[in-house]
């Protein structure tokens, strides 16, 4: 029996364990330095494995007064809540914040992961244990939902 997480201060935590725990299989089984698209291939098998609903190369359009102003596509939406972001390299830039937090405005959804492959096979940010290394980026998050 699977044990339920209880974190009110977290956002679709046993989603978002889930999901990281696809990207520490992915680099654990092809390790570093391949392209995006390999590692979104991978992820997607990941993700099927653990028998989580997604999209992959999800459009969104963003509207002003009917007319199309923007538009893009993020890697994954996942069970209709969390955009997971690919991204491949050694460091996060400020645009890799900007994109995902742009992801969020367009598509109304509240919880963005940016999953980076680095060289190195695991590294740790805070008290979180990432998968090369995962950004959670929350849009107005109240813990009393």
């Amino acid at each position: 029996m699977e044990a339920k997480l209880k974190r009110r201060d977290l956002l679709f935590p046993e989603i978002s364990y889930t999901i990281m725990g696809c990207a520490f299989d992915v680099f654990n089984q092809i390790g570093p330095g391949h392209l995006e698209k390999v590692y979104q291939k991978a992820m997607a098998a990941a993700l099927r494995e653990k028998k989580l609903l997604f999209n992959e190369q999800v459009p969104h359009v963003l509207r002003f007064n009917g007319e199309k102003v923007g538009s893009g596509y993020f890697d994954f939406l996942v069970e209709e809540k969390i955009v997971v972001e690919l991204k491949r390299g050694r460091f996060y830039l400020a645009s890799d914040m900007e994109q995902v937090n742009e992801y969020l405005k367009m598509s109304n959804k509240k919880l963005g992961i940016i999953i980076r492959f680095t060289p190195d096979a695991v590294c740790s940010k805070e008290s979180s244990i990432l998968a090369s290394s995962i950004v959670r980026l929350i849009r107005n998050y109240s813990p009393h939902l």
